[in-house]
């Protein structure tokens, strides 16, 4: 029987794993939708600018941050979801999966879109003060609301904080080539996916964003870590196990601390001279928008502990705290959506009350609070009406036996 290592070094040459058949008797992995959903309620902190919590929040104790995590997972769920569908019924049906879950996601950002400008027009009328334009960059709505909307439509002009839904149907709408790629060898997806990755970077190849010039999340780069994330999916799907080696960990672990000595260090903390310049700049912040390498480096190294420490059957998993975050996690679009909103509202009430902390403690609590209970909700709503149908169908089926 082949050991582990020979398995994992095959699978990523040729693919090669389980038969086809097994994904189906897949266990949802709980896992995915815990930390998804703290990613999400890390990023509802994030985008409210000035808040006390975003100075405890992973990106002040790492290279990267819930963005990353976000669409690392993006393509693990991607693949779980859609590439089971393809291996099962084929690749045109998997296509259609794949072209309505775009559809919903470019619906969900036009609304959000709409909502954040008409949430920023009210606070511009109530308050006077039009700096909120500026804050999320809209000012173009409000200049030239046709040419804005007509740019919105076509994903061209992205206020902050409206960035990630376009990365991500982008990369998603990518996902059947990258599939089929990964399926015949991970090892060769990851390389072109590489690739494109440098180009991006030094090239500065990305797609227009009206005055901002380019997209915030360059999708000619990010893409990389979708394509990490359909490997880690497939592998999943085809029981790939990751080879144990104590030099791994050790250079994860490594990874991990040193990234957490750097950011919390004012100057060089390793005194090695020759490090000062670079040490300095990533204490100044990584390159979000092309991906900068020591991102991808320290998220794989996060991602490879959590695997080693946090087995999928974990106790920890099945936790109060836990089952609330997986329900945020499953529901990721809709939680993202509100989060966003609710973000901009919380800027404008901050700002109006002079960020007092008893006030920011406040609006952190009830939007988490809100987030958590929406997620909840639709859960809830889903079982509900999925209970009703069924019962109904029941009854049909009763009658017409009759």
């Amino acid at each position: 029987m082949a050991s582990a290592e020979d398995r994992f070094q095959r699978f990523m040459l040729t693919g090669a794993g389980e038969p086809a058949g097994a994904t189906s008797l897949m266990p949802r992995d709980l896992r995915i939708d815990v930390i998804r959903g703290l990613a999400l309620l890390i990023i509802f902190i994030n985008h409210i600018p000035g808040h006390v919590l975003a100075g405890y929040t992973p990106h002040n104790f790492g290279f990267s941050d819930a963005a990353d995590v976000f669409v690392l997972l993006a393509g693990v769920s991607a693949t779980l979801a859609y590439g089971a569908v393809i291996e099962r019924r084929g690749l045109g049906i998997g296509v259609l999966k794949i072209g309505a879950r775009l559809w919903t996601l470019y619906i969900a950002h036009l609304a959000v879109f709409i909502l954040v400008c008409g949430v920023v027009a009210t606070a511009v009328t109530r308050t006077h003060n039009p700096l909120y334009i500026e804050a999320i960059n809209i000012q173009p709505f409000f200049d030239e609301t046709l040419g804005a909307l007509v740019k919105a439509l076509t994903l061209t002009f992205q206020p902050s904080y409206l960035d990630i839904l376009p990365l991500y149907i982008v990369i998603l709408a990518s996902f059947p080539l990258v599939y089929r790629v990964v399926c015949a060898s991970p090892m060769l997806a990851l390389l072109a996916s590489a690739a494109i990755w440098h180009v991006a970077g030094a090239t500065g190849l990305n797609l227009p964003n009206g005055e901002a010039g380019s997209w915030f999340f360059n999708p000619f780069a990010w893409q990389l870590l979708f394509v990490l994330g359909v490997v880690m999916g497939r592998a999943t799907q085809q029981r790939i196990v990751l080879p144990r080696s104590a030099v791994i960990d050790g250079l994860a672990v490594f990874v991990v601390l040193a990234s957490l000595a750097v950011k919390l260090s004012t100057g060089n903390p390793f005194g090695l001279s020759v490090l000062n310049e670079w040490i300095e700049s990533l204490q100044l912040g990584t390159d979000k928008t092309n991906l900068a390498a020591i991102r991808v480096v320290h998220l794989l190294s996060l991602a490879w502990l959590v695997i080693r420490i946090v087995p999928a059957d974990a106790r920890c998993l099945q936790s109060g705290v836990a089952k609330r975050l997986a329900t945020v996690g499953q529901k990721s679009l809709e939680v993202f959506c509100l989060g966003t909103v609710l973000s901009i509202v919380a800027h404008i009430v901050l700002t109006e009350t002079a960020f007092a902390m008893n006030i920011q403690l406040l609006v952190a609590a009830l939007g988490i609070g809100l987030l958590i209970g929406f997620a909840t909700f639709l859960t809830w709503y889903e079982t509900v009406s999925g209970s009703q149908a069924r019962a109904d169908n029941s009854a049909v089926g009763r009658v017409v036996a009759r």
